[in-house]
C-alpha cells in the first residue's frame, strides 16, 4: 500500500486538516480521506507514516461497529468497494481510497473539542501540578501523574484550526451551545468512553483520555463524527505497564515525539515549521506503533 501526502479525488475538496482531506458528495454526505500525514508540537511533517490512514480510518470504523446501539453516528460505509458503488465518481480510484476513506453523512458540526480524561495526564497534568486545576476548576489534592479519575472529567475545549485546543469550563460550553445541548453532548462523550474504556481494557489497552466530536445532521439529531478513539485522538497505555506517579508509553507517535525533542535539545530545530528531515527509522518505528495499537484494540492484526 503506497504513502500518501495529500489525496486528488475527482470531488468538491471543502476541507483540509492536518491529516484528513475532506470531500463533499452531494448534499448530505461527505467522504473523509485519512492521509499519511503526520503532525507533532503543531507542525505538519514533510514525510509520511506508512499505513497510518488506513490504520486511524478503520480503527475508527471499528469503534463506530461497537457503538451501534449506544450512540448515533456518522458513519455509512469503510468498505472501499461500497463506497464506489455509492459515489461512481471514484471508479478508477479504488487505490487512493482503500482502506483510508469513509463515507459518512454530513452535519454542522458542533464548535466543541468533547475531551474526557479518565487519567491525569498530558496538559491536565501540567495544569494541575502548577494549580490543583482543570481548566480552572479545582481538583482533589494529592493525586499522582497518570492518576486514574474517578469519575472519569469530562473536559470541554474549544476547537482550534491550527495550534492547540483551549480548555474551557462547562459553564462556557453551556453558554456557547446552549444547556440542552451541552448536557447531551457531555452525556454522550461518557457514554461512549464508558464503552470503550470497559472494551480496551479487556484487550489490555487503557484509554487514559480522548476526545469526540459531534454534529447535527438534516433530520437535527445529534451524532458521533470524525474519528473516534485513535492514536491521533487519544491517549493509550499498554495495562500491562501503567504505574501511577510517572509518564506511561503510550501507542501512539512517541517515536516522533522524541526525535524531534533530541532535535530541539541540539539546537538542531527551533521548533517551528519546516521541520527537519526524519530519518527511515523514525517513520518505520511510528508506522509500527500505530499498527500495535490497532492489533491491541481490535485484537486483529490491520489487513487492507
Amino acid at each position: 500500500m503506497d504513502t500518501m501526502l495529500a489525496s486528488d479525488l475527482p470531488l468538491p475538496r471543502i476541507g483540509r486538516g492536518k491529516v484528513r482531506d475532506i470531500y463533499a458528495v452531494g448534499d448530505d454526505r461527505v467522504l473523509l480521506l485519512t492521509t499519511d500525514r503526520i503532525s507533532a508540537f503543531d507542525v505538519v511533517m514533510a514525510e509520511t507514516i506508512p499505513m497510518k490512514g488506513a490504520v486511524l480510518t478503520q480503527i475508527s470504523a471499528w469503534w463506530f461497529e461497537q457503538l451501534e446501539g449506544v450512540v448515533l453516528h456518522h458513519m455509512i460505509s469503510a468498505d472501499a468497494d461500497a463506497i464506489i458503488e455509492e459515489v461512481p465518481a471514484l471508479q478508477g480510484h479504488r487505490a487512493d481510497i482503500l482502506g483510508r476513506a469513509m463515507l459518512c453523512r454530513r452535519t454542522e458540526v458542533f464548535p466543541i473539542e468533547c475531551v474526557i480524561r479518565g487519567y491525569l495526564s498530558g496538559s491536565a497534568w501540567k495544569e494541575y501540578a502548577q494549580h490543583g486545576t482543570l481548566a480552572g476548576e479545582k481538583l482533589p489534592p494529592g493525586l499522582l501523574e497518570s492518576a486514574k479519575l474517578e469519575p472519569a472529567i469530562f473536559s470541554p475545549a474549544t476547537k482550534a484550526e491550527t495550534g492547540h485546543d483551549e480548555n474551557i469550563t462547562i459553564a462556557r460550553m453551556r453558554e456557547i451551545l446552549g444547556g440542552e445541548v451541552a448536557s447531551q453532548l457531555e452525556s454522550m462523550t461518557r457514554a461512549v468512553y464508558t464503552l470503550g474504556e470497559k472494551i480496551s481494557r479487556d484487550q489490555g489497552i487503557i484509554i487514559a483520555d480522548t476526545k469526540f466530536e459531534f454534529g447535527r445532521d438534516k433530520d437535527g439529531r445529534i451524532i458521533l463524527i470524525d474519528e473516534v478513539m485513535t492514536p491521533d485522538s487519544s491517549r493509550f497505555w499498554g495495562a500491562d505497564v501503567y504505574r501511577p506517579g510517572q509518564p506511561q508509553p503510550s501507542f501512539d507517535k512517541q517515536p516522533l515525539r522524541d526525535y524531534l525533542d533530541a532535535e530541539r535539545r541540539a539546537g538542531l530545530w527551533n521548533g517551528e515549521a519546516p521541520a527537519p528531515p526524519l530519518p527511515a527509522s523514525v517513520l518505520e518505528a511510528t508506522s509500527k506503533r500505530y499498527l500495535e495499537a490497532y492489533r491491541r484494540v481490535t485484537g486483529a492484526d490491520l489487513e487492507i
